[in-house]
């Protein structure tokens, strides 16, 4: 064939992306090995009924046409609405527009404030598209690591440090997946009072801002921040509804008039069907409370039974879908430890290392199994952690 475009050649590099051992385990239990699954972030539970329902009700209703690139207004009404809960800031219809997912509204929300050759700031740990998603803009970024010592909140002299004349952005993550660090007022601020220092973007991921411990800061609700904060959000979180692909983008209205135009040329608009339904998920909370609590829930019978497990020690964790849990004291290679974790005991988690820098010598434990699934899990690493180091011994 003829040669394929640098640009979509360039967007993930060749080689290792740090997703082997999931790959690995859930190719095993596809063999029929019993495995435990803690690898993926995908909820074990069906999208709530009256979603479904009302899915139907609109298919049956001939709603099987084209819609308005930037969203349905009843949609965008309702995303305004749950912009203005997430932010804590009014927001009108006009300040939104709808995506197939969170991803793309990433991807829009990178295309929007950086051209090729411009700079960003990725604070880690991250999301495992946060990389890719620069290099298919054509822009460079910088990794600032966060300490899990200091529970994984960013720290503003290391974000100082990394800025460059080309900075355009940074993308931040809270609650943050992986580690469940639920980014705090005071560390929110001061990275605030960088962006309007340096004129710059604020990206901020907050699709787990249902799902956090305690309360949901949103960056765009600080002083000075609505004019120059992408929020990017998503129903597949709150509302159970990963495989619908329903996210949308809330900024500056002059903003999302000109990412209108990327609808244009990417996804001209979004099913209709699915459209009416999500609006009447997001107007009437279908399942958010509910979901919220069985994630509370969830952590805390792990931690619960983690707690006091000699060498391993959690960071973060506070709220998502996510326990970090700190094994470095077993074993410093966390890729290592995860492979070694899934031979011996059928358990899949998730290498630190794969998110960045900062998690190394940590692995991911995503809740997304039942409770009496997650003891069992918790048992297998209290037994493996123990033999592990007295084999190393």
């Amino acid at each position: 064939m003829p040669r394929p475009s640098k640009r979509i050649s360039g967007i993930v590099p060749s080689g290792k992306d740090g997703w082997e051992v999931h790959t690995e385990a859930w190719a095993r239990k596809e063999a029929g090995q019993d495995i435990i699954m803690l690898s993926v972030g995908d909820h074990d539970f069906d999208t709530p009924s009256q979603t479904i329902e009302a899915c139907v009700t609109a298919v049956r209703g001939s709603n099987h046409h084209y819609t308005p690139l930037p969203g349905v207004p009843r949609l965008r009404r309702a995303m305004a609405a749950a912009s203005t809960a997430c932010t804590g800031i009014e927001t009108g219809p006009d300040q939104v527009i709808a995506t197939p997912g969170g991803q793309a509204a990433l991807y829009a929300a990178v295309q929007a404030v950086l051209d090729q050759g411009d700079h960003a700031i990725v604070v880690a740990p991250y999301y495992a598209t946060y990389p890719n998603t620069f290099s298919a803009a054509g822009a460079s970024f910088t990794v600032v690591e966060t300490p899990a010592e200091d529970g994984f909140q960013p720290r503003a002299d290391r974000i100082r440090a990394a800025l460059k004349p080309n900075t355009r952005a940074i993308l931040i993550n809270t609650p943050n997946n992986p580690t469940g660090a639920v980014y705090s007022r005071e560390r929110l601020e001061e990275l605030a009072e960088i962006c309007r220092e340096h004129d710059l973007w604020l990206l901020s991921d907050e699709v787990y801002w249902t799902l956090g411990g305690g309360e949901h800061i949103s960056p765009r609700g600080l002083p000075g921040m609505a004019e120059r904060t992408l929020v990017i959000n998503s129903m597949s979180k709150s509302h159970g509804m990963t495989g619908w692909r329903m996210g949308w983008l809330t900024g500056p209205a002059e903003m999302i008039t000109l990412l209108t135009n990327l609808n244009l040329v990417t996804t001209y608009g979004l099913p209709a069907f699915i459209s009416i339904a999500c609006a009447e998920a997001l107007e009437n909370r279908y399942g958010v409370k509910e979901i919220a609590e069985r994630y509370a829930a969830r952590r805390t019978v792990l931690l619960d039974a983690v707690r006091g497990m000699n060498n391993v020690s959690v960071h973060g964790s506070e709220g998502g879908m996510y326990v970090m849990l700190d094994i470095s004291a077993v074993e410093p290679d966390d890729e290592k430890f995860a492979w070694a974790f899934l031979d011996k005991e059928n358990v899949g988690v998730m290498p630190g290392s794969s998110f960045g820098h900062a998690a190394a010598g940590h692995i991911r434990i995503s809740l997304c199994q039942p409770e009496p699934v997650l003891k069992e899990a918790a048992l297998r690493l209290r037994r493996f952690a123990s033999s592990y180091r007295r084999e190393a011994a």
